[in-house]
């Protein structure tokens, strides 16, 4: 199995650009609350630089979804990824009036995943795995407790068809474990190659996509 790539928090255009450079499979901005948020406008400016072979991901935190769908379709997005408050019925209002990806996040803490997780792996196309931070909604650079979770995760993946996505704390130096623990089928990473808050470093970003291809 192939490890696909997603870098996400993007804010400048040229690191968008290098994600697509380097294959990237997935490239993220945010709309949720935090110090990477952009407008729309700021938004499209960003993915300007991303061919089609890359798909375009956004992450939404408000339960509003004609709001969500209307950004999607403005900006042409191919992912829609939830990190607020989430049910199956949201989804499902949300499919019909968007007809990419949705992708549910359930956030650990403690070293459990919360007992709604099964609901999302069967009415999400994916699920993200974030760490629990306290008033963070992601990007916190909180490393997961992988071998704990493979067990809980596995009865979930073995009743879906919806890929799991690996997020928290991963960097180019800890992603080849995460990926030999989890077997993700992407994995998403954000102020693991930053020098600062929406600011790529390209040589970490380099560095990482090396450390997925050699684990896979």
């Amino acid at each position: 199995m192939v490890t696909e790539i997603k870098f996400c928090g993007m804010t400048r255009a040229e690191d968008a650009l290098e994600a697509a450079t380097l294959g990237a499979a997935y490239v993220g901005v945010i709309f949720a609350p935090g110090p990477r948020r952009l407008t729309t406008a700021r938004a499209a400016s960003v993915l300007a630089a991303v061919g089609r072979n890359v798909r375009t991901a956004g992450v939404f935190s408000e339960p509003f979804t004609d709001t969500i769908a209307e950004t999607a379709r403005t900006l042409g997005l191919r992912v829609i990824q939830l990190h607020g408050e989430q049910d199956p019925d949201a989804i499902a209002r949300l499919r019909d009036s968007f007809d990419g990806e949705i992708w549910g996040v359930i956030r650990v803490a403690d070293g459990r995943i919360p007992e709604t997780a099964a609901e999302l792996f069967g009415a999400a196309d994916a699920v993200l795995v974030d760490a629990h931070v306290p008033g963070r909604l992601g990007g916190t650079g909180v490393t997961l407790p992988w071998s704990e979770l493979r067990d809980q995760l596995m009865p979930c993946r073995e009743m879906s068809s919806a890929k799991l996505v690996l997020a928290g704390g991963l960097r180019p130096e800890n992603v080849g474990e995460a990926i030999r623990l989890l077997r993700p089928e992407i994995v998403d990473v954000s102020s693991g190659v930053e020098t600062a808050p929406g600011i790529k470093d390209h040589a970490r970003m380099r560095a990482f996509r090396d450390a997925v291809h050699a684990s896979t």
